[in-house]
Formats: C-alpha cells, structure tokens, sequence
C-alpha cells in the first residue's frame, strides 16, 4: 500500500529504514480503530509505502486492504522510531532475521542498503509457512542474485518448494547457528516477527554468546512466527 504523503503530512520528515507509521481510521458513528504498519521503504520522493496483512477478523485491514480508494484520506501518524533503524552511517555487517510479516520492516532496511549501494554485507534469514506466504518474495530473490552484497536465506515452516533440500519445519537452534555465523559476531541483528518466534531467535543468539546491546528486536501479536 503507497500512500501519498500530501494526503495527510503536509512536509514528511525525514524516512528512516524500520520506521513504522499509526493510521487512524474514524466511523460515521465516532468509532476509532489505530493499527501502525512498519514501512516498506524509506525512499525520499512524498510516498509512504507499507504492506498490510488482511485478518478475517480485522477490524483495520480488510478495508485498508479491499475498501481503500485512491484519493481518500487518511489520519496518520509518524513515522516513529529511532532504535530499530538502519541508517546509512552504519558501517558493520547486517543480520536480518524475519518471521512472516515481519519482514516489512527488513525489508526498508533492505532496500535502503541496495540504494545506497553500502559496502557492509546484509543476510536475510527468512521463516515463510510456504512459497506463496513470502512477502516480496520474487524482489528478494532477484536481488541476491544479482547484488554483491545481499545474501538470503529460506526456511518453511509447513510447506517447502518441490526439491528443497531440507523438510518443512520450524526454525531451531541448529539452523539460525548455520545461517548467522556468516558474519561474524560483530553483525548488527535485526530480529522482526511474532512474540514467540522473536524471542526464540533472541534468546538463541544471545547464548550463542552474541552481545545483547546488537540484538534489535520489534514483534507484532499473535502466536504463530511463520
């Protein structure tokens, strides 16, 4: 979802990568809902772009998703955040771990690296219940085919593509080791993604002897990581 700045934010500020937005949504009766979404880019250019997650039992995303119409308005918030950032000055390696909508956040930072062409290595650690559940699943794999210094990695919970090499299942200790020892233990982590899934992921790189202070976390509701 893009939304024009000028519908709501007469100047936008300054877009940092992992920033999120709150959209306030009013009924005819006064009723009020407030629902934030991460960005999906810290782009300049006037536009805030997220991606929202349908619920069947949603009281926000169904009409963002479905009832939305170009040029209507809405009451948004922010962007906020300043400590689940990446900002260009940040000169280490990058671990990005995400648990199903959990990579829209990583997924700013992501291109935010890939626009400023910064020399530091980012690595993707992915948790999908299937193919079809990946966010921005075909710009993801395009790029770590074609940039130097973007690398991804997948794991299925439920369901893996025909010929993977390795049986649906969740995330576990030995598989988060393989994939983040690329980088060394001075890699600035990333951790987004539902309550249980990020503090698995947390608790597992700490004592695998990671320093805490580089671990950067943000989770959303729900029981389910991927």
């Amino acid at each position: 979802m893009r939304l024009p700045a000028s519908a709501a934010l007469p100047q936008l500020p300054e877009l940092v990568a992992g920033q999120h937005i709150d959209v306030r949504l009013t009924a005819p009766d006064g009723y009020t809902a407030v629902r934030s979404y991460s960005l999906a880019s810290a782009a300049p250019g006037g536009v805030l772009e997220t991606t929202v997650e349908e619920l069947d039992d949603g009281e926000v995303s169904p009409y963002l998703v479905r009832g939305l119409d170009v040029g209507d308005r809405l009451e948004i918030r922010g962007p906020i955040g300043g400590w689940f950032v990446w900002r260009e000055e940040e000169p280490a390696p990058v671990q990005l771990i995400a648990g199903g909508s959990g990579v829209v956040p990583l997924m700013a930072m992501i291109r935010a690296h890939e626009a400023a062409a910064h020399p530091a290595p980012f690595r993707l650690l992915y948790s999908v219940r299937s193919p079809e559940m990946a966010y921005y699943r075909a710009e993801l794999e395009e790029l770590a085919r074609v940039s130097p210094r973007f690398d991804l990695d997948w794991v299925y919970t439920r369901r893996a593509p025909s010929g993977w090499p390795h049986a649906p299942g969740r995330l576990d200790v030995t598989g988060l080791a393989a994939s983040v020892q690329t980088l060394g233990t001075s890699a600035l982590t990333f951790v987004c993604g539902a309550t249980p899934f990020v503090e698995f992921v947390a608790d597992a790189l700490v004592r695998a002897g990671r320093d805490p202070a580089r671990i950067r976390t943000e989770r959303y509701g729900g029981a389910d990581g991927a």
